[in-house]
């Protein structure tokens, strides 16, 4: 795939956006059909969530993660929150463009992105966040950032836990260039699980508790993962 958008992301800025936008989800779509074998569970509660607020979470393992949930999210009036290192580079620059985006400057107080986000939810829109805040090079979960606990907080919206399996075989990272990465054929699992609150606050210490809470809401991702996907949340 990265092959053929590498080859098109030459020529598409000529294009108008709307065009560019249109062409580029349909090799999306194809590639996603030729190589990915992607089994739903609990998708349900997909459906359930319309017009209601809420905040997607779910583990980290490819670029194309985000392509997979915006395909069953998208009638959701979903935002991913997007790292802005994702738009420098000609290939996921494409692809971001056909999803609804937040950009997000990582491991900062990004005051505008959240205060993007809380609207958002306001208008009975739904976020999507990965809070390891990077694809994980293991194949299983790594330790998140905070940030969502926050996010969530003050939005008081619920969240919904999101597994991803498979994903890291279908578009494997490359190190190198994210542009190089190649599809393979791979099985993929989603599995939703049901929404939630963070705990109550129980102590005035904001930092313990936010601590508690982050780990909190990322075991409720890896209880739906194979045991080897869940990594430091076993």
């Amino acid at each position: 795939m990265n092959l053929i958008l590498n080859a098109f992301s030459k020529t598409a800025r000529i294009l108008p956006k709307n065009i560019r936008v249109g062409l580029t989800q349909k090799l999306i779509d194809k590639f996603l059909e030729k190589y990915a074998e992607i089994e739903v569970i609990n998708g349900e509660i997909i459906e359930q969530r319309k017009d209601i607020p809420t905040i997607y979470i779910g583990n980290h393992l490819s670029n194309v993660d985000g392509v997979v949930l915006n395909k069953l999210l998208k009638n959701n009036d979903i935002a991913f929150m997007a790292g802005v290192k994702l738009s420098k580079n000609l290939v996921t620059n494409l692809v971001l463009e056909t999803v609804n985006t937040i950009q997000i400057t990582p491991n900062s107080a990004d005051k505008k992105a959240i205060k993007q986000a809380i609207n958002h939810l306001k208008n009975k829109g739904s976020i999507f966040i990965f809070p390891e805040g990077t694809r994980s090079r293991l194949g299983s979960m790594i330790r998140a950032k905070k940030g969502f606990v926050l996010l969530a907080k003050m939005s008081k919206a619920q969240l919904v836990p999101i597994g991803l399996e498979g994903t890291e075989k279908l578009l494997p990272i490359n190190n190198e260039d994210m542009g190089k990465e190649k599809f393979n054929h791979s099985r993929v699992r989603v599995i939703f699980g049901k929404p939630f609150n963070l705990p109550e606050k129980e102590q005035d210490n904001r930092a313990i508790w936010t601590e508690y809470a982050c780990e909190y809401s990322m075991k409720k991702i890896a209880e739906l993962l194979s045991p080897k996907y869940r990594g430091v949340y076993r």
